[in-house]
């Protein structure tokens, strides 16, 4: 190859690695996001045993922060014509993909397991809601933000609290048929009407479930941790491509 073409391709080897060590940075960011968990939903995820979306990115968190070292580092490699630097840039680029693919493949799988229907969802709401344990404390605390938050009742509806057994209607019997919040609330929080929420009134409780939001908050960090992790990992896989076209053409 000419050295002017061996040039060309030099330069496009150092805008590949910035574009890369750009898409790394952002990546770090957003799997910080998910990690951070705003929307708090963690215990749901982490009772089942099945958390690997969280495991995913902090995995995400050390791979895109990874990708941006060895990029710049690539850049370099690539600016010294030097093919051992660029071979020792390879290794740890192809190192680092793969654990990459790791934390992407988990997340999409974990994701359909937790949140391909609303049994396990509402299998653990019932099994943990109103338990004295430490994963019921955390469990009972979740449900009843987000069910005051999102304005939900259950995981399908109210009726799953009438339908199946679980810790709540033991420990409550006949009192309470569901939470008091599935109750409608006042502008100052305070239950808008106690006694027809008992009951059953429509007018005073919510009658939709909460696995939708919980399904599309879930589904928002596998979308950021795999779907994003997967275009990373094929512009890496490009880059590195051209990558070793220009290392066999180094002296």
């Amino acid at each position: 190859m000419g050295a002017g073409a061996l040039k060309c391709l030099m330069i496009f080897v150092i805008v590949l690695n910035a574009i890369a060590a750009a898409a790394g940075l952002a990546l770090f960011a957003v799997a910080i996001w998910v990690a951070v968990d705003g929307y708090k939903l963690y215990p749901i995820s982490g009772v089942s045993g099945k958390d690997d979306i969280f495991a995913a990115a902090w995995i995400a968190i050390f791979t895109g922060f990874a990708f941006f070292l060895a990029c710049i580092f690539g850049i370099f490699a690539a600016l010294k014509r030097s093919r051992a630097l660029m071979l020792a840039y390879l290794i740890i680029m192809f190192i680092i993909f793969l654990f990459e693919c790791a934390s992407a493949i988990t997340a999409a799988t974990n994701r359909d397991y937790l949140v391909g229907n609303s049994n396990l969802v509402k299998k653990q709401m019932l099994q943990y809601y109103a338990d004295s344990s430490t994963q019921g404390k955390q469990i009972t605390q979740t449900w009843n933000r987000v069910m005051e938050q999102v304005e939900c009742c259950g995981a399908d509806s109210p009726k799953d609290w009438l339908e199946y057994d679980s810790t709540f209607k033991q420990t409550f019997g006949p009192t309470y048929l569901w939470p008091l919040n599935c109750c409608q609330r006042l502008s100052n929080f305070e239950v808008k009407d106690r006694e027809g929420c008992l009951v059953g009134k429509s007018s005073t409780m919510f009658t939709k479930g909460c696995f939708q939001y919980i399904e599309s908050v879930l589904s928002r960090y596998t979308w950021a941790v795999s779907w994003y992790g997967f275009s990373v990992l094929m512009l890496v896989f490009f880059t590195l491509l051209i990558t070793m076209i220009y290392y066999m053409q180094l002296d």
